[in-house]
């Protein structure tokens, strides 16, 4: 298995590391010492070529293909049950955990298929991370440690935690908020305040791909403003897929739109095109609220 061909700043690791290497290796000195947002680093690719997701016999995703661009967010759209969900469980290999459950086809991570035979799936979902509908941070676990929680898991010691704890909430736009009660419970935190906490404990281990499913669905709209302007920032240095059933979120914050309609890709484009002048009739209905 190749490894892909990465680029990063100047304290990043080395670039060709695979995810079939040990989850530790792709990691190597990135962000290790300061707390302030890296120089952008080049984000990373994901393409899907020809997936379809399975539970049991019904196939929910369809053959799907498309591309994630870096540095870019993608909202994914469609009506409840249409798949999208299950596609982006399927790009951090989630979805095959559920009894009955497979994937077909090629997802490709900078050219390498994350679902070949002998790649690391811990790896995998060190490099994709997964930012879910309702906030989830460890109930026992203070601030702190909820977002040094990745880091311990995955043995990372080549950082300093506190430092790389302290960068990933002022990178989830929470340290100011919380800098003076690291020690007190993650869920005490109001509803928005745990989801960016969530995001802070994702972004931690440096991931090349964040996917969010639905992030503000449990929020009240001053979080999900926070939230969005965290995402804005966030693609920046991460590539973004976010699912959402809200149009006003996804033209807000979608550089491309897909529209996914009974496990079929129907169409993507750039944001703007795709809720003003769309090519299918099927999107056209969906963006104008013909049906849901």
């Amino acid at each position: 298995m190749n490894a892909p061909n990465r680029t990063y700043d100047s304290t990043d690791a080395p670039s060709d590391v695979s995810p079939t290497q040990h989850p530790d290796a792709h990691l190597g000195e990135r962000g290790t010492g300061t707390p302030a947002p890296a120089t952008k680093a080049k984000g990373h690719e994901v393409a899907l070529r020809g997936v379809k997701s399975f539970y049991g016999d019904n196939m929910a995703v369809k053959g799907v293909d498309l591309d994630f661009h870096a540095n870019q967010v993608t909202a994914m759209i469609g009506p409840s049950g249409c798949g999208k969900s299950t596609l982006l469980r399927s790009i951090n290999r989630m979805h095959e955990e559920i009894p009955g459950a497979r994937v077909e086809g090629e997802i490709l991570l900078d050219g390498v298929d994350i679902n070949a035979a002998d790649t690391d799936v811990v790896a995998i979902r060190r490099m994709v991370g997964m930012i879910f509908q309702r906030p989830n941070p460890f109930p026992t676990m203070s601030i702190r440690e909820n977002v040094a929680a990745g880091l311990k898991f995955n043995k990372i010691k080549d950082v300093n935690h506190d430092e790389r704890v302290e960068w990933a909430l002022r990178g989830a736009g929470l340290w100011d908020e919380v800098k003076d009660r690291l020690n007190a419970p993650g869920v005490g935190l109001s509803g928005g305040q745990q989801q960016r906490l969530c995001i802070a404990r994702t972004i931690a281990i440096k991931p090349d791909v964040i996917l969010m499913d639905e992030p503000c669905s449990a929020l009240d709209p001053i979080a999900t403003l926070k939230v969005e302007e965290l995402i804005q920032e966030l693609k920046e240095e991460f590539t973004i897929v976010l699912v959402t059933h809200n149009m006003q979120q996804a033209a807000r914050v979608g550089d491309r739109t897909a529209f996914m309609y009974l496990g079929d890709l129907v169409e993507v484009d750039e944001t703007n095109k795709i809720f003003t002048n769309p090519s299918d009739s099927r999107t056209e209905e969906y963006v104008s609220g013909k049906f849901s």
